[in-house]
């Protein structure tokens, strides 16, 4: 799969810029990849309680989705909308997977469109556990690298139900078979 992604061809490029760039590019290409490997799976399978940090496949895609949410406000120093949520999602697994992809575009989409200076801009974060000013690319590198701890836990959930054929999401695959191409 490839992820087609336009870079505006005013900004400079540099190794800050081309980094953030191409690592919110690569979390949308592997959060697609591990959506379009469970909607193989059986679906009884999706809703099935493990025993993980999240007790299932269809509640750490949700997860992941309401992390991306909220720190994708963080980022454009908006409110969080108010239907954000701590509590379960009512909605169906392909719901599920159909949100966290639309957010992961809106991810990169915002993403892309920061140059050096709004990458380094002071964002403040003040929540009821931690708060303090950062440049905006830490919580990016925050919110990507949370995507990707918790695709791995999807990966490890997905062997406690029997699933031996997850696919490669690693930076470096993505690097060498999927940009590189």
């Amino acid at each position: 799969m490839t992820i087609e992604i336009e870079t505006p061809t005013q900004m400079s490029t540099t190794i800050l810029s081309t980094l953030v760039h191409d690592m919110a590019v690569y979390n949308q290409w592997a959060n697609q990849t591990l959506v379009d490997f469970l909607r193989q799976k059986p679906e009884e399978l999706l809703y099935k309680e493990v025993a993980s940090s999240f007790p299932g496949l269809k509640a750490t895609i949700e997860h992941i989705w309401d992390t991306q949410r909220f720190w994708l406000c963080v980022i454009q120093k908006t409110t969080p909308p108010t239907s954000f949520r701590f509590e379960p999602f009512q909605g169906t697994a392909e719901e599920a997977f159909e949100g966290l992809m639309e957010n992961s575009k809106a991810l990169t989409t915002f993403i892309q469109t920061l140059d050096d200076a709004g990458l380094q801009e002071p964002v403040s974060f003040d929540s009821p556990w931690v708060k303090g000013t950062q440049a905006r690319f830490e919580f990016i590198h925050q919110v990507l690298n949370h995507s990707t701890y918790h695709r791995g836990q999807v990966v490890t959930i997905g062997r406690q139900l029997g699933f031996t054929d997850a696919p490669m999401t690693d930076y470096n695959f993505y690097l060498m078979m999927v940009k590189g191409k």
